[in-house]
């Protein structure tokens, strides 16, 4: 029987410390950081027809350059809407404007298509702060993502997009965890995850 208590525990430990690394970055560093993830993903989804994404804040890889380089695919651009009560997130196409809504995240500002919305996307860029060998991916704790990729496709690829040494060996999982099949790093590109690409 797994102990949900060392398991939140051990989660919330690493969380911590990968958080504290993230913050840590020179601003230089984490711009080029963002241009090389950026320009990764787009090459890796040329072609594409709908994905799905987020926008990184500023301790996120990709922050200050998605959704905008997300753009030049010309596919269709769902972005996630922090609902204002419950975890199951909302989407909304990109049209290029973001305000700040629930946490102070950008989102759009168009209309909702609602939490099912997300079974259209052909790819979820999913945000990790690590993601180990089996693609089992470390968020933030909201279970937001968790909670919404419920309705994600089983066909979809799901990718996260991490720092260079964010890619681990092991990470504690639950029942409720969906692998991620790929992960972008700076200095990796895109890399399929062993089984899952």
């Amino acid at each position: 029987m797994v102990d949900d208590r060392g398991l939140i525990a051990a989660k919330a430990e690493l969380r911590v410390r990968l958080l504290a690394r993230r913050r840590a970055l020179a601003a230089e560093e984490a711009a080029a950081c963002a241009d090389a993830v950026a320009d990764a993903l787009v090459q890796a989804l040329a072609g594409v027809r709908t994905l799905a994404a987020f926008v990184p804040d500023p301790t996120e890889p990709g922050h200050g350059r998605l959704p905008a380089a997300l753009a030049a695919l010309g596919a269709r651009v769902l972005l996630p809407v922090v609902p204002p009560a419950g975890r199951e997130l909302d989407w909304a196409v990109d049209t290029g404007r973001l305000a700040p809504g629930r946490f102070g995240l950008l989102q759009p500002v168009g209309p909702r298509l609602g939490p099912g919305a997300l079974g259209d996307a052909d790819v979820v860029v999913v945000p990790a702060l690590a993601v180990d060998r089996a693609g089992i991916r470390l968020g933030r704790g909201g279970g937001y993502y968790d909670t919404s990729l419920v309705h994600a496709r089983p066909d979809a690829v799901l990718v996260s997009l991490l720092f260079d040494g964010e890619r681990v060996e092991e990470l504690p999982a639950e029942p409720h965890d969906r692998p991620v099949t790929a992960v972008v790093t700076p200095s990796g590109g895109w890399a399929d995850l062993p089984g899952r690409g």
